[in-house]
């Protein structure tokens, strides 16, 4: 019998270290969206967030810029984010414009049906950014 689902992944909540830095990096990199500025708390700790999606409302592409505010952020590597874009090239040339640094230059990978390219954001976080091969701008 199938094991029936339990849930749905809804977002994912980046900790950095400047939320409006980073969300004005993802949106003019990604064309991520600030949906909604949150000051909130989680525990007792005070946390400011800005909630992003491509759209106009929250998603399961919504990425989310948390910043704990009486504590230090977390060294990086804690996660990789993934993007898929149909035109590689011109989001490596707007991570480098917008502070972003290209850790590793876009290459095809044929076996995976992918050209890869692996960039950084100002703050360091990591990001996988693909292009199906056989897809043109």
């Amino acid at each position: 019998m199938p094991e029936t689902r339990k849930a749905t992944f809804g977002f994912t909540k980046l900790i950095v270290d400047d939320v409006e830095k980073m969300a004005a990096f993802y949106h003019e990199v990604y064309g991520l969206n600030a949906l909604q500025r949150v000051q909130a708390r989680i525990g007792d700790e005070p946390i400011s967030e800005i909630i992003m999606g491509p759209g106009d409302r929250m998603s399961t592409e919504s990425l989310v810029m948390l910043k704990y505010l009486n504590r230090p952020t977390p060294p990086r590597g804690e996660l990789i984010l993934g993007f898929i874009t149909a035109d590689l090239a011109a989001l490596v040339r707007r991570v480098q414009g917008a502070g972003g640094k290209v850790l590793q230059q876009p290459h095809d990978v044929p076996e995976h049906g992918v050209r890869v390219a692996f960039v950084t954001d100002p703050e360091g976080h990591l990001a996988e950014v693909v292009q199906m091969l056989g897809q043109s701008a």
